[in-house]
């Protein structure tokens, strides 16, 4: 992990530092368990359906909160290409390119593992969380990095189709029920590595593959948003490939084909959320890059610039500890006063969220941001 103490505006894409610090904020309320809390200390329709939209799925469908690993994925596409113009701006070859790609590909696997390393009071071998997934994606995005755009986009359908004739295809006792969880060819995976899966991280290890699909995505959007195409094509070319993209991913839910499920990224759920991700991506770059509409963007922007410490700081530190320790202290100081504790409780997941994001705004002031 390193530090950099500087920061270049002029080439910086302010709808991508906006969308990653929206994701990231989205993360860390969630991660807090504030909509889960709200609901339980007032219990009505909204609050529902707020908590529901917080949660992952329980298998088949999708909610807000499927969407946030894909997007951050996705993001973290652009960002890398933007990092590799820059880079051979500088004078960097491929290889040099490609090294530091490699080193930041270890260390996401190595911290993906450690933050998870211990789960529920037993030893965690854990290959699903985001960041050890985006060590697979960054690699196979960038092995594209300088490929043809047919090209890039003929790997990334293999990505979809590969995990799809493994799952369709080879049957073993047990694991030959394509979309049925836990009994799914990537459970027999999981099994195999002596990966423990909890009942709520159904997640398999070998989701990378299509989820290499995300980040290559990103990685072309970065491209296209880099080229000489004029600005109006280049919002055309993402809203349409979104909207094509959600159309397959419909299609093949709503007919059966492939069901759309979170937890095994099915083509189907990569393509759908993929195609969110890209026309929401899209608005943000007509709204933020063209229009200049670039007011009141700091209080995301400042957490988007440093997302992965964040992350690793509220997986890590908060759900293993703050969390915790904030809901007692503040539930049970809150109620001296006659306040529920369970209102006391969603109180609490404010406190630690602005506590977090005081701690980015902290980084950002002293211009420090950490990168892998």
């Amino acid at each position: 992990m390193t530090k950099s103490t500087t920061t270049n505006k002029a080439q910086r894409l302010l709808s991508l530092d906006f969308l990653r610090g929206l994701i990231m904020v989205a993360l860390m309320i969630g991660e807090t368990g504030f909509f889960q809390k709200l609901y339980h200390a007032f219990s009505n329709s909204f609050t529902q359906m707020l908590s529901v939209q917080f949660e992952h799925s329980e298998w088949h469908g999708l909610t807000f909160w499927d969407v946030i690993l894909p997007a951050f994925m996705t993001m973290a596409g652009t960002a890398m290409a933007f990092s590799y113009k820059k880079q051979q701006e500088s004078g960097y070859t491929w290889k040099e390119s490609f090294l530091k790609v490699l080193k930041r590909s270890f260390w996401l696997l190595f911290l993906g593992i450690l933050i998870y390393s211990v789960r529920n009071q037993h030893l965690n071998w854990q290959l699903s969380n985001v960041l050890t997934q985006l060590a697979f994606t960054t690699l196979i995005a960038f092995s594209l990095i300088n490929k043809p755009v047919w090209w890039q986009l003929t790997v990334t359908l293999l990505c979809l189709l590969i995990p799809e004739i493994l799952f369709r295809t080879i049957h073993i006792p047990g694991f030959d029920q394509p979309f049925v969880e836990f009994h799914n060819f990537g459970s027999y995976i999981n099994q195999s590595l002596g990966i423990k899966v909890d009942l709520d991280h159904k997640t398999n290890f070998i989701n990378f593959i299509a989820s290499g699909a995300h980040t290559t995505w990103g990685m072309m959007a970065g491209q296209l948003l880099l080229s000489n195409k004029s600005t109006k094509q280049k919002f055309i070319y993402l809203v349409s490939f979104g909207l094509v993209a959600i159309l397959a991913g419909l299609t093949l839910d709503l007919t059966g084909i492939t069901p759309m499920l979170k937890w095994i990224s099915t083509s189907s759920f990569v393509l759908v959320t993929g195609g969110i991700t890209f026309i929401v991506f899209a608005i943000c770059y007509e709204w933020i890059d063209v229009r200049k509409n670039q007011n009141h963007l700091r209080f995301f922007t400042i957490v988007g610039m440093n997302s992965i410490f964040i992350y690793l700081f509220f997986i890590f530190i908060g759900d293993k500890w703050l969390n915790g320790y904030m809901e007692i202290l503040c539930g049970q100081l809150l109620n001296l006063a006659n306040v529920p504790l369970a209102t006391g409780a969603a109180i609490s997941c404010i406190v630690v969220f602005a506590m977090e994001w005081y701690l980015c705004y902290f980084l950002y002031k002293k211009k420090i941001f950490f990168k892998l």
